[in-house]
């Protein structure tokens, strides 16, 4: 009666995942019904085939939903920098409105004591004096401290005007951010949401069925790996740390079996770029924080030039890194459900490479 039910549940687990992936970029094929070759009466057993199209379908949500992750965290950093931005500039107004209110006081000053003087300030009395030299030096200093005061005004009015309109495109950007933040934040509360889902119908698999599922992923990643050796892609790999990159794959390794945990940088667990970024902070060596931004900014080498320590980014859409840490292998945080492992460096489609301290 169990093994009939967890069929039931297996048979639901594919045609709810086929379901959950058809709403992303990439629609799953169709998963065939379990098939079984037992004896009539006998309850449905899945086969291999059909699980292997249930753990592709699960990769593909976990690929998706790091993407997500990756988005929605590079948008709060962004959203959380143009913040910071606009309270400075905020400050420099503020700053600038004191100095504009000073140089008035002083103007004012300056004019009540030229009433008080009969309408002429000092050097103006002094130019009026009977001897020429005296008269020519006056009326230059009168010039000169009216240009002075009045080019001042001019510069701090100035000033203030453009911080102002500064500031105005800094909160109509943060703006723009904030909303890509909260987009990126229910994108990511809609694929966290069919990642528990795809959990909760997998654990309603038997132990067996879930370590089959394990198996063919470790089959796949070493199917994987074993042909790109075979490919020659490191065979000219033999290039040392540097003294930075040693200290990365010193922090990173030293993680191991710690879980996988959306969003997390340690210490207790990490996400894939939160490993790689935090382990090249431990090294003196701050990078991007996502492994998009790390794709992007970070400089790029060829896979026959890497070293340990270097960054390989993986899949078309830069969802996920790993540090190479010599001997074709990467350490990494492979996804919820997992624990900050080594595994082989071709065990997933490589985008490329990329280096923190070149």
């Amino acid at each position: 009666m169990n093994r009939r039910h967890c069929a039931t549940a297996a048979i639901t687990l594919v045609c709810a995942l086929a379901l959950l992936t058809s709403t992303g970029q990439a629609s799953a094929a169709p998963v065939p019904e379990p098939s079984s070759s037992a004896p009539a009466g006998s309850p449905q057993r899945y086969s291999n085939a059909d699980l292997e199209k249930v753990r592709e379908q699960i990769e593909t949500l976990y690929r998706k939903a790091g993407a997500a992750t990756d988005a929605y965290n590079l948008a709060e950093e962004q959203t959380k920098k143009q913040s910071g931005e606009i309270v400075k500039l905020a400050k420099a107004i503020v700053d600038g409105q004191a100095r504009i209110a000073a140089l008035k006081d002083r103007a004012g000053a300056q004019a009540r004591e030229q009433y008080r003087n009969g309408g002429l300030p000092p050097g103006a009395q002094l130019a009026l004096s009977n001897d020429p030299k005296l008269f020519l030096d006056g009326i230059n200093k009168v010039r000169q401290s009216q240009q002075a005061s009045k080019s001042l005004l001019a510069e701090l009015n100035q000033t203030q005007q453009d911080l102002e309109t500064y500031t105005q495109d800094a909160s109509a950007n943060w703006e723009k951010l904030e909303a890509n933040r909260v987009k990126q934040a229910k994108a990511k509360k809609k694929i966290n949401a069919q990642i528990k889902a795809a959990e909760k119908l997998e654990s309603r698999l038997e132990k067996k069925e879930r370590d089959r599922l394990r198996q063919l992923e470790q089959d796949a990643a070493n199917e994987a790996q074993t042909a790109w050796l075979s490919s020659g892609a490191i065979k000219d790999v033999s290039g040392e740390a540097s003294e930075a990159g040693a200290a990365a794959v010193a922090f990173a390794t030293a993680q191991i079996g710690k879980p996988y945990v959306w969003g997390a940088e340690g210490p207790g667990s990490f996400d894939c770029s939160g490993l790689t970024s935090q382990a090249w902070l431990a090294a003196k060596r701050p990078i991007p924080r996502t492994s998009q931004e790390q794709w992007r900014l970070l400089p790029r080498i060829d896979v026959q030039d890497m070293r340990p320590g270097d960054l390989i980014i993986y899949h078309a859409d830069a969802s996920h890194v790993g540090m190479y840490v010599g001997d074709g292998a990467i350490v990494h945080s492979p996804r919820p459900g997992r624990n900050v492992t080594l595994a082989g460096a071709g065990s997933m489609k490589i985008l490329g490479v990329v280096r923190p301290d070149k």
